[in-house]
């Protein structure tokens, strides 16, 4: 038997889908033989007394879901999200430099600081990458800090903006698509593939509407035969560009193949709507954190 934690903030039990699927993971646990505690901030330094730990809040170095990695990592628990990936995931300059060092297929990128966003940048990276333009600020979640640049105008505006938070900014080539695929792997092996299809006139996963209103994406259930090959060896050949960690990977369906957006640790695992086709999730997870044997999709 395994003694198993999950670290958690309140802002994570506000919504019923966490709550509900925090509740699956205790549940799993317990089905398989395991002990298994919620812990909060307050809790932290019961971290060491666990086996293994699950970290269900928002992820950042500067957060305290990172101390609590780091202090498992440092125990010797089993911890999802190891801190590496923490790092890596938090900063997009970090992450898509390594995907790049993996060949990892993906839009055209470059990283510019401050004094390289000017109107000579942007005629030439629009003319380069096509417009419109996607800029990005490195420490950006929920699609939060990712807006498209029309003109060199809105590009030094939404630049100089985002560098008030960062000293680089990412821009990318714009690809338009109507759904994003999103691949969650563990140690180099599937949980699941969902399609997240955006909401009418809506470009990104998290969006807003006219009104200024937010629009989410709607999940959709796949199922494994619906899967391309190719799709699973570039969301594989990503993941493991960053580490052998929990990873939401998204990537866009193009005519010629399959582009990755962005490696993301901490993914999305709500009840009712990643766990759809595949509820195996929870004992999946819950065993790779007892250090138990498990099967991927592929």
């Amino acid at each position: 038997m395994a003694r198993l934690a999950i670290f958690t903030e309140r802002y994570t039990i506000r919504r019923s889908v966490e709550l509900t699927a925090l509740t699956n993971f205790r549940i799993a646990a317990a089905k398989l033989g395991h002990d298994c505690d919620y812990i909060f901030r307050p809790e932290i330094m019961n971290i060491p007394r666990y086996d293994g730990l699950l970290i269900r809040a928002l992820t950042d170095p500067l957060n305290t879901s990172y101390v609590a990695a780091r202090l498992a990592e440092t125990h010797g628990l089993v911890v999802l999200d190891e801190p590496d990936s923490i790092v890596v995931c938090c900063d997009k300059v970090n992450m898509y430099q390594h995907l790049m060092r993996a060949d990892v297929p993906m839009p055209e990128t470059c990283f510019l600081t401050e004094d390289e966003v000017t109107p000579e940048q942007a005629r030439e990276l629009f003319e380069s990458f096509g417009t419109p333009l996607v800029l990005k600020a490195p420490n950006s979640s929920f699609s939060a800090y990712v807006e498209k640049a029309h003109d060199e105008a809105s590009f030094i505006k939404i630049g100089k903006r985002f560098l008030r938070r960062a000293d680089r900014l990412v821009v990318q080539q714009y690809l338009p698509s109507a759904f994003d695929w999103r691949v969650t792997i563990l140690d180099g092996k599937v949980l699941f593939v969902v399609k997240y299809v955006m909401a009418p006139g809506a470009w990104r996963i998290h969006d807003v509407d006219d009104d200024g209103k937010p629009s989410l994406c709607h999940v959709v259930a796949v199922e494994k035969s619906q899967i391309d090959p190719r799709l699973i060896a570039v969301a594989k050949k990503a993941g493991a560009a960053i580490g052998r960690s929990l990873y939401g990977v998204d990537v866009k369906e193009l005519d010629d193949g399959f582009m990755v957006i962005e490696v993301n640790d901490n993914p999305n695992i709500d009840a009712g709507l990643e766990d759809s086709s595949n509820p195996e999730v929870y004992r999946n997870i819950v065993r790779h954190l007892a250090g138990e044997p498990w099967e991927g999709w592929c």
